[in-house]
């Protein structure tokens, strides 16, 4: 065996969390190692669908426009019936709003969302190791000595923190004996990413809306010439997902004998089910993503839930490591999991409402009204009652600097970094530390809110201060004499 010198976090699973804590850390500085036992990148497109809330993580990121370039909309439903008319129906958007400047649901097939994130990684001076496995592990007092197999050999690294992302059927969750209860939910899937002829791509084209044994869809996926097939299966049997098999099934559930699979480029069965751990971390150990929780494909909640799993518990390992108290990194399983569990509800109500043929989806699965309102970090120091309040998702905002040019505040809080912002204020409430930035909106300060826009999302009276998160959510809103209130909270984050 050969000894290295370790980084301080190991990540085990290069899916989308993985990706996104490693883009997290990369920025951040935090050494570490990404690791996949997959020789190469997954090749399918089983989380398509990037919700609002995740492209402003991705934005913080600085992936987001690529991603959009890359992907594109939803097409409208296109429901077939049985005397051969069909139905569109447009998907159910609001404008977006200065606060909200995302509200389309992008569709990136999950393979080339992977695909920006680590060229995204490269550029910030890490990749992938493709075919390094964690094959056992010794959690300890000061961290976690891993056993690593690639091909170059063995080795054995010491880390600080270890994170499972390693997919529903984590071995390092099942290591730990942490229980992943849940159920199985009647309903068993193929997928398959096909090359197809002899339909249009203006369209999702579903056949058998509401008689789920014969349910299927066929969705062209942006950003390329393929489309998804989806459609229920038999609850037992071997799933054939060879060309042949599913030109038949399409010639059956459509009653036509124009359309053609030509050649398929990934294909998976699967039985859906909702499930959710028990713990999120073990000492040194935590589970993000579908080690944490598997949920239904219905409302394209997965996905999203596990890169906002690592969005979160990214800056709470940079901080610790930098010498905040270890009780920060509780707050990961005390905020992500209440989350996820309301997340499941969702996708499971979703998909027994497809199953009755009237699914629709709406506001609830962007994921931007998720909050930790009952998270340690989110502190009230004052009796207020506005449209904000400490433990919601911090609004966007279109500002004008003293120097005359357009500003956001999604660009000033971009980066990774805690945010002060001072409403009208006539005095100091904190003064500048390394991961703070302090910004002042009013008459002789360097921000005008010309439109009002950070007064009406924000409900700030003049001489309120409101303190960000680095992952975008307000921790608490003070009043300009709290300083005191204001100084143990930056102490409690490791920013005293």
């Amino acid at each position: 065996m050969k000894e290295q010198s370790p980084p301080a976090v190991l990540i085990c699973g290069a899916g989308a969390a993985g990706l996104t804590l490693a883009v997290d850390l990369a920025r951040r500085g935090v050494s570490f190692r990404l690791i996949e036992k997959l020789d190469r990148p997954f090749a399918g497109s089983r989380g398509k669908g990037i919700q609002p809330r995740s492209q402003e993580v991705f934005e913080d990121l600085g992936v987001l426009d690529r991603l959009v370039a890359a992907g594109g909309v939803y097409p409208p439903l296109r429901e077939y019936h049985d005397d051969g008319s069909h139905t569109d129906t447009a998907l159910e958007v609001e404008p977006p709003t200065p606060a909200e400047p995302y509200h389309i649901p992008l569709m990136l097939p999950q393979f080339l969302t992977e695909r920006l994130l680590r060229e995204r990684l490269t550029e910030l001076g890490s990749r992938v190791e493709f075919g390094c496995e964690l094959v056992g592990f010794e959690l300890e007092e000061d961290g976690v000595t891993a056993r690593l197999v690639s091909p170059v050999g063995e080795e054995l690294v010491h880390v600080p923190y270890l994170i499972a992302a390693d997919g529903g059927r984590s071995s390092i969750r099942n290591a730990l004996g942490i229980d992943f209860p849940g159920k199985t939910l009647g309903a068993r899937a193929m997928v398959a990413d096909v090359d197809l002829v002899g339909l249009s791509r203006d369209a999702w084209h579903q056949y058998h809306v509401g008689d789920r044994p014969r349910l299927m869809s066929i969705c062209p996926l942006a950003g390329t010439d393929l489309f998804q097939i989806q459609a229920a299966i038999p609850s037992e049997g071997e799933a054939d997902l060879s060309v042949d098999a599913l030109n038949a099934m399409v010639a059956k559930r459509t009653g036509r004998d124009d359309i053609h699979v030509r050649s398929v480029s990934w294909a998976s069965a699967y039985t859906m089910s909702a499930r959710l751990a028990d713990r999120y971390r073990v000492g040194r150990i935590f589970l993000v993503g579908d080690a944490a929780h598997v949920h239904p494909p219905t409302g394209g909640q997965g996905l999203n839930t596990s890169v906002q799993d690592a969005y979160n518990l990214g800056w709470k390992l940079a901080a610790v490591l930098g010498g905040a108290p270890d009780r920060l990194l509780n707050t990961y399983e005390e905020e992500r999991r209440p989350v996820a569990e309301e997340m499941l509800g969702l996708s499971t109500r979703l998909l027994e409402a497809q199953k009755r043929g009237s699914m629709r989806r709406g506001r609830e699965v962007h994921q931007l009204d998720i909050g930790y309102p009952e998270s340690p970090l989110t502190l009230e120091p004052s009796s207020r009652s506005g449209s904000l309040l400490a433990g919601d998702r911090a609004p966007d905002a279109p500002l004008r600097g003293a120097a005359g040019h357009p500003r956001r505040l999604f660009d000033l809080f971009a980066g990774g970094h805690w945010s002060l912002l001072g409403y009208e204020t006539t005095r100091e409430i904190a003064t500048p530390r390394g991961d703070l930035r302090i910004h002042q909106v009013g008459a002789g300060h360097e921000l005008s809110d010309d439109g009002g826009h950070l007064r009406d999302a924000y409900g700030l009276a003049p001489g309120e201060w409101v303190l960000v998160r680095p992952d975008g959510y307000v921790g608490a809103i003070f009043g300009s004499d709290e300083a005191g209130a204001l100084e143990s909270y930056l102490e409690e984050v490791g920013l005293g």
